[in-house]
């Protein structure tokens, strides 16, 4: 009974330190766990919203260190290339979001792409932390303006050819490309 006692305290331990070790290797150490878009640990969470900009988003985490809220994304392709421009606007994004919603500016977003299997390799998971610039805010701003021109325009021809993907399109009412 002692021993089952004993092991059962030190696999809680090193499960403990374990979770330590990678909240502070993707720069979350210290922060306070305060939205999931995760079914597994409940009702997922509402999306934040600015409509001012018609901008709506999830992130999948959002982390309360100190007095500021970080977003963190995380991805489950690898990122053997570095990081995607797509990505990074996400997280710009959910930066904006979060400031537009608390009223206040995140100095940094959290973009994680997990470990990814192919073939005989399993390339490791890699963290980045992007800094929420002004620059960067600019260049999403320029990006939601250029957007929404083109979607007066014309819609965008269909980039895929995944039936799940064209389920989940806000386009997919308007669409004359939806797939079956």
């Amino acid at each position: 009974m002692l021993y089952l006692a004993l092991l059962t305290f030190l696999l809680a331990l090193a499960l403990f330190l374990l979770a330590r070790r990678r909240e502070k290797a993707i720069g979350i150490a210290g922060g306070r766990l305060i939205y999931s878009d995760s079914r597994l640990w409940g009702k997922a969470a509402q999306p934040l919203s600015d409509p001012a900009l018609g901008l709506i988003g999830k992130p999948d985490y959002l982390f309360k260190k100190g007095k500021h809220v970080i977003p963190v994304e995380v991805k489950s392709t690898g990122a053997e290339g570095g990081l995607y421009d797509g990505h990074v606007f996400q997280l710009t994004a959910y930066c904006l979001l979060v400031e537009r919603t608390t009223g206040l500016r995140p100095p940094y977003g959290i973009l994680h792409y997990s470990p990814k299997a192919g073939g005989s390799q399993i390339t490791s998971g890699r963290t980045y932390a992007i800094d929420f610039t002004p620059e960067l805010e600019n260049r999403l701003l320029g990006l939601l303006v250029e957007m929404r021109r083109m979607e007066r325009q014309s819609l965008p021809d269909r980039s895929h050819n995944s039936a799940p993907r064209c389920l989940k399109c806000s386009y997919r009412t308007t669409c004359d490309q939806v797939l079956a």
